[in-house]
């Protein structure tokens, strides 16, 4: 069994900052925290930002320059920090992880981030 926890989500006014954060805990062998998603009211879930290990980061284009992901396997953390925030980026965000040699998707309970003024 392996939980995500998220937290850092919030209200912020639009060019403002936040970080979200993501710990991992339980049955870790051979799993992997990737990164995060968003999934907006009546949108589907969306990539946003993922970690692939030795330096490889993958972005969604509509936060690229924007946010920035960063994963520390020792903590079994991920975080990532958002700046230049506007309306669009209002979304529930989910930490995402695998075991590897897997495609079974593990989900955190999400953050709620909201942008508005």
């Amino acid at each position: 069994q392996v939980q995500l926890v998220e937290s850092g989500g919030g209200l912020v006014q639009p060019g403002g900052s936040l970080e979200l954060s993501c710990a991992v805990s339980g049955t870790l062998d051979g799993f992997h925290i990737r990164g995060w998603y968003r999934q907006a009211p009546g949108k589907q879930r969306e990539l946003v930002a993922l970690s692939a290990g030795s330096g490889t980061e993958i972005y969604a284009d509509s936060v690229q320059g924007r946010f920035t992901i960063s994963r520390d396997d020792n903590q079994k953390t991920v975080s990532l920090a958002m700046n230049s925030l506007v309306p669009e980026d209002t979304a529930v965000y989910y930490c995402n992880g695998r075991r590897s040699g897997s495609i079974e998707d593990y989900w955190g309970q999400g953050t709620q981030v909201t942008v508005s003024s």
